[in-house]
């Protein structure tokens, strides 16, 4: 059986909706505040967590470049919640997602690419990759829950897939 070839499409948020929500500044609401001085980007994504006691949890996850190609060998998820990434700076970065299914399968994988600006929220029950990171080291701001009981899931992909390039 020959591998599935995953290509990256533009991250945007019409065909990343079934998995989430894409993070911009572009669409943000934007909101003069401190006697002019700040710009807020309003409402980004909606966080959710207060599934099981959980609350809101903000971390640093520094990632380093994936080698490719690379062979898909399993995915993640949180049963409790949603999981957001933003990088900092102008980094761009792969995204691998699957349906909320009982099973990943390889012929549902999607790849998308940010354009360096953009980040995810992955909905809850979202199969993803860890962070898939191109060219250098990146710091990426998460937001996700913390709290009581287990809100990490990883299975095995039926089937091969490999990313080929960005």
């Amino acid at each position: 059986m020959s591998a599935r070839e995953l290509r990256p499409k533009p991250l945007d948020q019409s065909t990343f909706a079934p998995f989430g929500e894409v993070v911009s500044l572009d669409r943000a609401e934007q909101i003069p505040i401190n006697d002019g001085l700040t710009t807020r980007f309003n409402d980004l994504a909606h966080i959710d967590v207060a599934t099981g006691g959980g609350r809101v949890a903000v971390n640093l996850f520094r990632s380093s470049p994936i080698p490719l190609p690379h062979r898909v060998q399993r995915l993640e998820r949180h049963p409790l919640g949603s999981q957001l990434f933003y990088p900092l700076g102008a980094v761009r970065f792969l995204v691998l997602v699957a349906p909320a299914s009982a099973r990943v399968q390889a012929d549902d994988l999607q790849l998308f690419v940010s354009n360096g600006s953009q980040g995810v929220n992955f909905h809850r029950n979202t199969w993803h990759h860890y962070q898939m990171v191109l060219g250098h080291p990146a710091d990426f701001i998460v937001v996700d829950r913390l709290g009581p009981g287990n809100n990490l899931e990883e299975q095995a992909v039926d089937g091969a897939a490999v990313v080929l390039s960005h």
